[in-house]
């Protein structure tokens, strides 16, 4: 496990082109991880002294953070920011750190390789390691708290809204059962109580989705992914491009229904000349995703999905 890479971004050079970068740009990175995307954009930025470039990347895992100073390339790097702290504050934080206005928004939702390889954060189910799953450990609910305080209808809408499992309220029962004979807290045992509603045929698919479920509830992240979203339109400057990355349905739906309409609900408005009003311009009307060799040398990235769009100047005509 050592030897495995922090993080492999997907998708680099096509992130870099959609952010179109100038060396005097503000930009985002909402999801340091490994320090891919935001080594990229440093080089794109060049010498800030002599531009004003600046970057400010962002993240809640403390693990993440300390690699990243210690890291001479990036701590000693005068144009970028390290922010330790979840991109849901996105306007908070730019206002702290004096940034009015940012010119490209990156945000790549993907789970970083040192928390699947890493058995004591307890994001795979390959490991014997505790139900945990906090991106941020300091946050007071892992996996193995929501298995033991929330309800049978609670787990059940978990694993059917973000695990997409035909069987959650099958795995919910099981699940709470089990719980009233002991507690339920480590991934050995959470597998041993599922494994007679998981399909053989299908089983780490079926694995990997009742895992992306909790781990979803426990770090709330659609919530955190909504607040990014509105708080990115305000923050991007006219002609400002935000690129998201995801990783699954529910993320991909969400960012493909914001960059059309503007709005979380995915509700089209239109002027009396039935022009789209939405805040953004589409860069793509489908979503931009890994060739056959970057899925050979990282099969991770097999569903990622970039999308990006451009922010609208106040006078510019809608269609």
């Amino acid at each position: 496990m050592t030897s495995q890479p922090y993080h492999i971004p997907a998708l680099l050079p096509q992130s870099m082109e959609a952010l179109n970068i100038t060396p005097s740009g503000v930009y985002v990175d909402c999801t340091l991880g490994g320090g891919g995307h935001t080594r990229a954009i440093l080089k794109h930025l060049g010498e800030a002294s002599e531009k004003g470039g600046r970057l400010l990347s962002f993240d809640q895992d403390t693990d993440a953070i300390e690699r990243a100073l210690a890291d001479e390339e990036l701590s000693g790097n005068a144009a970028l920011t390290l922010v330790h702290g979840n991109f849901r504050y996105l306007a908070n934080f730019l206002r702290y750190y004096g940034v009015d206005k940012v010119d490209g928004i990156l945000a790549d939702l993907g789970v970083s390789f040192h928390h699947f390889d890493d058995p004591d954060r307890g994001f795979s189910f390959r490991w014997e390691g505790p139900l945990d799953m906090r991106m941020n450990r300091n946050a007071t609910r892992d996996a193995a708290t929501l298995i033991a305080e929330a309800s049978e209808q609670q787990l059940a809408d978990i694993f059917y809204l973000y695990g997409e499992l035909k069987q959650s309220r099958k795995l919910a029962a099981a699940i709470v059962k089990a719980r009233r004979e002991a507690p339920v807290t480590d991934a050995p045992r959470l597998l041993q109580i599922i494994a007679p509603f998981i399909n053989p045929r299908q089983e780490k698919k079926e694995l990997a989705q009742v895992f992306q479920a909790l781990r979803i509830e426990v770090n709330n992240e659609i919530d955190a992914l909504k607040q990014l979203l509105t708080q990115a339109e305000k923050a991007l400057k006219p002609g400002g491009r935000l690129a998201v990355i995801t990783y699954h349905s529910l993320e991909d739906r969400l960012v493909k229904n914001f960059l059309k309409t503007g709005n979380l609900e995915g509700k089209e408005s239109k002027d009396f000349f039935g022009r789209n009003l939405s805040p953004f311009r589409l860069l793509n009307s489908k979503p931009i995703v890994p060739d056959a060799e970057e899925i050979e040398l990282n099969p991770r990235s097999r569903s990622a999905k970039l999308r990006v769009a451009e922010k609208r100047g106040e006078d510019e005509g809608r269609g």
